[in-house]
């Protein structure tokens, strides 16, 4: 009998194979004890792979497991995401827990939205005032001495795992953190973005990390704090720009965070610009919705413009993010938003559109409707002064 070959599989590494065996494991433990005997195992091998900078191991683990097993991929990225954004650093003979964290700010401007270097009297501010509303008692903060755009945070999981570290390591010493400018890639323009203030904290070991941990604390009341305590030294550093804090937390789930609020924030955003900058109110604005498709359905894109004419002036890409799917009640919620913005004509088409971008400038097309895909062009008189949503 002639002899199946598998020669020409991928191969894959011992630690990926590992880091594969373990997930599976973890997703199918049928209790507590179990749990802890798995997860010791397993952080200590994906933190000795981020330690190693085997970046490429990890993404070749997510991706077999993506199509094999949905529940044992979860169970990595959880895996991976807390050993990147936590550590355990002793400092005096004590042990000290390290949390990475992120504060966004949802932004939009007609002007470019400011990114980079934070004047040390708003950075050692905003340092008191986390302390003070966000983080619990005894936790030391440790800021980045920059405000992120999303193409300037740390780029891989490695990298990140080495940011928390020189972080917590400026916490422990009570100092932020300098970054480099001359190294930070340039940002691109868009009408609408999030921007980070990106640190992290060093708390005695067993002490409470957040604000809302401690008895008397809640999430609610943190968020108004900070906002109310802490804007006064945001507004010099966003100069003209409308902006929104979001809740600080630990830096996957602030960044999630950001990204399923800075949907909304966008298409609002995109109905305040039409209106202040042409004066076109939200009741002549007309958007069509339309679904977009790569192998399966991607994202949603909204063309706008006013409602007695065939253009679109702005565009809004509604991307799916984590569980949602077609079966996602997404288009209720556009729908339900533009509505609230004052939005009555809608347009939503069942077409599978493909991914096209324009092929001289890389923005998306969107629809307008007649089903067809054309780009977003603001009138003439306003097209120099015009920017891409995010």
């Amino acid at each position: 009998m002639k002899r199946t070959r598998f020669g020409t599989r991928e191969r894959i590494s011992r630690d990926a194979a590992e880091l594969q065996r373990l997930a599976t494991a973890l997703s199918e433990s049928g209790g507590n004890l179990e749990d802890k005997f798995l997860e010791a195992q397993f952080s200590a091998l994906v933190d000795k792979m981020l330690q190693n900078g085997a970046e490429d191991d990890l993404n070749t683990a997510f991706d077999l497991l993506f199509e094999t097993n949905l529940r044992a991929h979860e169970e990595l990225a959880n895996t991976v995401e807390s050993c990147v954004e936590t550590a355990r650093l002793s400092a005096n003979g004590k042990e000290y827990d390290i949390l990475l964290f992120a504060s966004p700010l949802l932004a939009w401007s007609r002007f470019s939205i400011p990114s980079g270097k934070l004047p040390g009297s708003a950075l050692d501010a905003l340092n008191v005032q986390l302390g003070a509303h966000i983080f619990g008692k005894n936790a030391r903060v440790a800021l980045a001495d920059y405000l992120f755009s999303p193409d300037q945070l740390p780029r891989s999981y490695c990298d990140t795992w080495r940011f928390t570290r020189e972080l917590g390591a400026a916490a422990l010493a009570n100092k932020n953190m300098r970054i480099d400018a001359d190294k930070m890639p340039e940002t691109s323009p868009f009408l609408s973005d999030v921007r980070y203030l990106v640190g992290a904290i060093a708390v005695p070991q067993g002490n409470a990390p957040f604000r809302w941990n401690e008895a008397d604390g809640s999430k609610e009341t943190a968020l108004k704090e900070w906002i109310r305590q802490g804007s006064p030294n945001l507004e010099p550093v966003l100069t003209g720009c409308a902006w929104q804090a979001l809740l600080t937390d630990a830096y996957h789930t602030a960044c999630r965070m950001a990204d399923r609020e800075s949907r909304p924030y966008s298409l609002k955003a995109s109905i305040a610009f039409l209106q202040v900058f042409l004066g076109l109110m939200p009741a002549d604005i007309k958007a069509v919705v339309g679904p977009f498709y790569d192998q399966r359905l991607e994202e949603y894109r909204i063309g706008i413009g006013p409602r007695n004419q065939e253009d679109i002036y702005h565009g809004v890409v509604w991307p799916l993010l984590g569980p949602e799917d077609e079966n996602t009640e997404i288009s209720e919620q556009i729908e339900g938003l533009l509505q609230e913005c004052g939005v009555k004509d809608i347009l939503f088409l069942d077409h599978h559109f493909p991914m096209e971008y324009c092929d001289d400038c890389g923005a998306p097309m969107y629809p307008d409707a007649n089903g067809e895909l054309v780009h977003a062009e603001m009138p003439e008189q306003a097209s120099n002064s015009s920017q891409v949503l995010h």
